[in-house]
């Protein structure tokens, strides 16, 4: 029996879709569901979003503004004030869900996310950096953040890298990396002037207030095209999960594929945190929930996308809606949320003995 075979045994494949002109697609059936109920969920928070705030706007009316439809006063708050906002929670947790979802299948451990390997900190130290000793404008935070975070990804690949790309070893040099960068942010506070300790305290919580088109379109760019790169090498990942032995002997040139998973994961997480701040855990947490949710053994790049961006949403809806009008940055809420939540992955895994 072949290894594909093998592979199959036991597990019925997904049924194929057919579509016109003679092209069949798979299609795992309970993942494509999952895919539209977190597709209308998202939608649903969308437009709960652009309703919440100090000036309330009805789900009806907000959805008639979206379509051109709506009041001069109405259009002004949604499209200028509130559509942006909504549009960076919604490419943030995407962008983080899917890079959270490389992590976790090229480590092949369910702590392989940015949050815990360091290119979060790193983003962080690259922010900082230029906020206290160059006193930079947004855009220039922005840009460190960037470059601090693939700095920090450059760092831990290479110290990870020893014939290959362990995922214990891959975690453990992150969380090296991560103790050495907290430290590095710790001294750039204590460096920094009042008002820009200030201004520093409300970058490294992660926020989404006062977002803008200006935060919007270097995103979606990114975005735009990181997506469709990391979800072309879906399958080459799948098959990485088996071991470097298997999708070796499977045609995938393995060393090769996770760098450039690697790099756009890395990207992603770093253009996320130049928009909004290190939002922690929704890395984590998002492509782990769309797993359970879809039973399905491969990456779940997109369930995982899908679900980082309803996580963040909800996030930013509850700290305007059970807090108060914006008394709690989202990066607060998925902080309290993710802590939780780490603390039962680490007692289920104990408990199933893989730690």
């Amino acid at each position: 029996m072949t290894l594909p075979a093998k592979l199959r045994a036991g597990r019925p494949g997904p049924r194929p879709l057919r579509l016109p002109g003679g092209v069949s697609l798979r299609v795992e059936r309970r993942a494509l569901a999952v895919g539209l109920l977190l597709t209308a969920a998202a939608l649903v928070l969308a437009v709960a979003l652009i309703g919440t705030g100090d000036f309330q706007i009805a789900p009806g009316d907000a959805v008639q503004t979206l379509l051109g439809n709506g009041t001069p006063a109405n259009d002004f708050i949604v499209n200028d004030l509130r559509l942006p906002r909504v549009l960076v929670a919604l490419l943030v947790g995407a962008a983080l869900g899917m890079s959270g979802a490389v992590f976790q299948s090229v480590s092949r451990n369910p702590l392989g996310s940015p949050d815990l390997l360091g290119f979060g900190y790193g983003s962080a130290v690259g922010a900082l950096s230029v906020i206290v000793l160059f006193k930079g404008d947004a855009t220039d935070v922005a840009a460190g953040a960037l470059a601090g975070g693939l700095l920090a990804g450059l760092a831990v690949y290479l110290l990870a890298y020893k014939q290959g790309i362990h995922g214990y070893r891959l975690v453990l040099v992150g969380i090296g990396a991560s103790a050495m960068l907290v430290a590095a942010i710790q001294y750039l506070l204590t460096k920094a002037q009042f008002a820009e300790a200030g201004r520093a305290m409300v970058w490294l919580t992660g926020s989404l207030a006062g977002r803008d088109w200006e935060q919007v379109w270097p995103l979606l760019a990114t975005c735009a095209v990181l997506f469709p790169l990391v979800l072309s090498q879906s399958r080459a990942l799948r098959m990485m999960e088996m071991g470097d032995d298997a999708a070796y002997a499977l045609g995938v040139r393995v060393e090769r594929t996770r760098l450039l998973l690697m790099v756009a994961a890395i990207l992603l997480t770093t253009a996320a945190g130049a928009a909004a701040g290190p939002i922690s855990f929704v890395a984590m947490a998002a492509p782990q929930l769309a797993r359970r949710l879809t039973r399905s053994p491969g990456a779940g790049l997109l369930t995982g996308a899908l679900m980082g961006s309803v996580l963040l949403m909800l996030s930013d809806w509850a700290s305007q809606r059970v807090f108060g009008s914006d008394q709690l940055p989202v990066g607060v809420v998925t902080g309290l949320v993710g802590g939780v939540y780490l603390l039962w992955l680490l007692v289920t895994e104990r408990k199933a003995g893989r730690i």
